[in-house]
């Protein structure tokens, strides 16, 4: 019986590594991969939700990023959350016109 509980627990560990582990790893590897691959001229939104324009790619940990004109801040590498895509502009339904002649019923 012994052996069963420690083929059990064997069994719970690798299930919890593919589970959580193994996601997450990806996940640190993409946002990597995301952080070197920031250029000069990306958009980008910081952790704490500020956008604005990539300037300057410094060697060390950290980029120039111009979020108004004139106004350029220093942000470290590790707190740039995403760089932002342009997204199509969504086709929009037209309006319909509103009736213009007398109404049923005055």
């Amino acid at each position: 019986m012994g052996g069963f509980g420690f083929f059990l627990i064997i069994i719970a560990f690798f299930f919890l590594y593919f589970v959580l582990v193994r996601p997450q790893k990806r996940r640190q590897l993409q946002q990597q991969q995301m952080l070197n691959a920031v250029k000069v001229g990306d958009e980008i939104v910081t952790a704490g939700g500020m956008y604005g324009e990539v300037r300057e790619v410094r060697d060390d940990d950290d980029v120039i990023v111009r979020i108004a004109p004139e106004i350029d801040v220093r942000v470290a590498r590790r707190a740039i959350a995403g760089v932002v895509t342009a997204e199509p502009e969504e086709l929009e339904a037209p309006e319909e016109p509103e009736p213009t002649g007398p109404t049923p019923g005055t």
